[in-house]
């Protein structure tokens, strides 16, 4: 099964400042701004210049189903590997003893899911959906 690590993920608090440091501060490029219904959240992905790998930030209410409390400065919020079949790479991540803690879900182009690491760290395996699907 090959997981290829795709973009990186972290929990903010305030989207509008996150976006601002980001873009301003550190002169990433924003790529799209999106709310997120299942998370009851946003996210948003900046990127610099040159690079393939964007930062994804993640905002999330209170009674999302992801939120918990906030630590400043300890939030890695998700990890996140393409992968070229969700359903199997659930299965197989289920029989290794990471069963799926929240998920599938979709957008027109991508379904993803999470599991979670030894430590509690999320894992966000994903497939990009191939037209027609």
């Amino acid at each position: 099964m090959k997981f290829t690590l795709r973009y990186t993920g972290i929990r903010v608090r305030d989207m509008d400042k996150a976006i601002q440091f980001y873009t301003k501060i550190l002169g990433m490029n924003l790529l799209g701004r999106f709310e997120s219904k299942a998370n009851k959240g946003e996210f948003a992905e900046v990127i610099s210049k040159g690079m393939k790998h964007p930062l994804e930030l993640n905002w999330y209410a209170d009674d999302s189903p992801v939120a918990g409390k906030y630590r400043k400065g300890d939030e890695l919020d998700h990890l996140a590997f393409e992968v070229g079949n969700l359903d199997k790479a659930l299965t197989y991540l289920e029989k290794k003893g990471y069963p799926t803690v929240l998920g599938p879900m979709e957008t027109k182009s991508s379904r993803w899911a999470y599991v979670k690491d030894p430590d509690g760290i999320w894992i966000e395996p994903f497939e990009i959906k191939k037209k027609g699907r």
